[in-house]
């Protein structure tokens, strides 16, 4: 995919950008406050108040109600004569973790495996984040960022890496897909909670043939790497059963926008991202620090979706390790189509998926394709940039 030169675009802060989400949001208030207050009219009216402004008051709520019904009546109307190939298009069969129209429904979920890759600069290039359909990005120690990338097992992404070690946080994000974990040994109290559950863990120091080690340019430890071939064969060497995950709702997104997202991680602009949004193609770039990010091959990185989830954050030791809240609720902003969605995230219990919601409660559809997740402690660490 070619890519198009950045383009100059003004910084909004996020702070401001949600007082207007609320202040468009009050227009609806005072429409609902006026209909309570036509229909109590109209109670009142039906009782015997038969007052001049009684009556003058009723006029107005169904002249009103009238217009309002006559205008969604309207929109109904040319949505479904404008739409229509649309949502027979929506109808079709998509793939369960990317959306992508299919032939057919699949008789079972595909098996997800998740793996570790982490993105100190001493890393640098990384190899195969690009052909996740999921990655979540969140702070370890010193504020650098990790990954965990997801695979479907129909991906025949040839090297992934390079693999480091395991944190509590991540496996709540791959146990909702029943997913293999995939890591290098794990801070104390990751490799308890493994030890303690039933995580479909493959870590390295115990199963070496799953992962091998890149000499010469490479140094440990960052320079192990792993397969999906290799995966797959240690599922079925570990007899993993069949997964059971719940799916996010999936359409064909079309450009309404041309707005971008910058992400402050830690002082100093090393692992600062920014999500370059090109309207030609509908997808976002991913930028660090301040370039585009290219992986081993040269390839760039793309999402259709881009998601920044605010939780609480905190250090737990001497060593900067990190403690992250995975369950319950929090602020969202969601980068999609070229336009910025603020809503909320939710996630029950460790197996449930992770969802999204906007400001009106309602579950946001996600573009078909691929998506990231941005993991931070606050959303005034986001700039909106139009």
């Amino acid at each position: 995919m070619k890519r198009r030169k950045k383009k100059q675009k003004n910084k909004i802060d996020i702070r401001k950008y949600i007082s207007d989400i609320k202040k468009r949001i009050e227009p609806k208030k005072w429409f609902a406050s006026f209909v309570s207050t036509g229909k109590k009219t109209i109670t009142d009216f039906s009782k015997g108040i038969f007052s001049k402004e009684v009556i003058i008051s009723v006029m107005t709520v169904l002249i009103v109600l009238v217009i309002v019904l006559l205008n969604v009546l309207e929109s109904s109307k040319s949505h479904r004569e404008g739409q229509g190939d649309v949502e027979r298009y929506e109808e079709r069969a998509r793939h369960p973790l990317t959306g992508q129209i299919i032939e057919q429904e699949l008789d079972t979920l595909p098996r997800v495996f998740s793996i570790m890759v982490e993105n100190a600069a001493d890393a640098w290039p990384l190899v195969g984040l690009d052909e996740a359909f999921l990655v979540i990005e969140a702070p370890v120690e010193g504020n650098i960022p990790r990954f965990i990338s997801f695979y479907s097992e129909e991906d025949t992404t040839r090297k992934i890496g390079p693999v480091r070690s395991a944190r509590p946080y991540y496996l709540d994000w791959a146990t909702e897909f029943d997913a293999l974990y995939a890591h290098v040994g794990g801070s104390p109290e990751a490799l308890d909670l493994i030890a303690h559950s039933d995580i479909r863990d493959v870590n390295q120091f115990f199963n070496g043939d799953t992962f091998y080690r890149q000499n010469g340019n490479r140094f440990a430890p960052h320079n192990v790497y792993t397969f999906i071939d290799r995966l797959l064969d240690a599922w079925d060497a570990k007899e993993f059963s069949e997964p059971d995950y719940d799916m996010w709702k999936f359409a064909d997104g079309e450009v309404v926008g041309n707005t971008s997202i910058h992400l402050d991680w830690m002082d100093g602009v090393t692992y600062d991202v920014e999500w370059n949004f090109d309207e030609s193609e509908n997808v976002y770039e991913r930028y660090q620090g301040r370039s585009p990010m290219k992986m081993e091959d040269g390839e760039g990185i793309f999402s259709d979706n881009v998601i920044v989830i605010a939780t609480d954050i905190r250090t737990i030791d001497n060593e900067g390790r990190k403690e992250l809240r995975t369950i319950g609720e929090g602020d969202m902003l969601l980068a999609q189509n070229g336009e910025v969605i603020l809503g909320t995230w939710k996630k029950e219990s460790a197996d449930s998926r992770l969802n999204f919601y906007n400001h009106e409660g309602e579950e946001v559809v996600m573009n078909a394709g691929k998506t990231w997740i941005e993991v931070v402690g606050s959303l005034s660490q986001t700039e909106i940039i139009k």
